[in-house]
Order: C-alpha cells, then structure tokens, then sequence
C-alpha cells in the first residue's frame, strides 16, 4: 500500500524489519491511510463472545465468590450446565475459579446452593477498566493515538 500511495508512513520500528532478496525495510509502526475510505460491509457491530471478553465482562472476578482472578489462571462455567441443555453463549457463561466451578459442578447455582454476584447479559460494548494492565503491551508509538 505504501508504494502504490494508499498509505503513508509515519513512524517506524527501530528493531523490526524486513527482508527482500535485494533490501531491507523498517517495518512501519504507524500508518496514516491516504484516500477515500469505501464502505464495502456492513460490520456486525455485537461484541465478540470471547473468553476475554467474557473476562472483561465480569470484571475479572469470580461471579460466585468474587474472588479477583488473573487472565490466565480462570475457568468458563455454565450457569445452566451443557447436560441440562446449557448453551455456551453470553447468558450462560461467567468466570469462575477452578474451586467454585468444582464446588458447582453439573449442576445450576441453585441446585449447588450457590448464588451468581449479578446475571450474565450481553455487553453493548467491552470497557477496559485498567488501561494499566495493557498499555505495557503497546508500542510507544500508538499511545497518542489511543488515549490522552
């Protein structure tokens, strides 16, 4: 896109490259589209059911013991299980630690005398609470692009 002029180029990576038999070139870390933007789809505007989304959702708690969870140590759990008809989809699905989710078993919140903190619903749209907790994974470059 760059050497036919869609886009142009306006920071590089200083450590990235890439290489053709003849050449190499920073790989580009911001790109500024330059033309008309030409609507071809109509995108589908639900937010993804995702286990991070489903994560973010609940706010990285427990939705029985609201203990904090981290991204890669919690378990998905039916609220209705799959064997009860269950389905997996966003009104059906929370966090839940591993010893929650065993307590609970094959079996809905009430038949395991358990109680959810609130229902699940279908988020609008996903809010990071922490822009902390990601930001050290962004490149330098973006951050003014993305936030004040």
């Amino acid at each position: 896109m760059w050497f036919s002029g869609k886009v142009e180029i306006i920071s590089f990576y200083e450590d990235r490259f890439v290489r053709t038999v003849n050449e190499v070139f920073n790989v580009p870390s911001i790109v500024r589209f330059v033309g008309n933007v030409v609507k071809k789809f109509k995108h589908n505007r639900a937010v993804r059911f995702s286990r991070d989304n489903i994560f973010i959702r609940d706010s990285g708690k427990c939705q029985y013991c609201a203990k904090i969870l981290s991204n890669q140590d919690f378990t998905l759990d039916h609220v209705t299980p799959a064997s009860q008809g269950g389905k997996k989809n966003w009104l059906n699905i929370v966090a839940c630690c591993h010893s929650c989710n065993q307590k609970k078993g094959n079996r809905t919140p009430k038949q395991a005398g358990m109680t959810l903190l609130k229902q699940p619903e279908i988020p609008k749209k996903i809010i990071i609470e922490s822009k902390a907790e990601f930001s050290s994974q962004i490149p330098e470059e973006w951050k003014d692009y993305l936030w004040d």
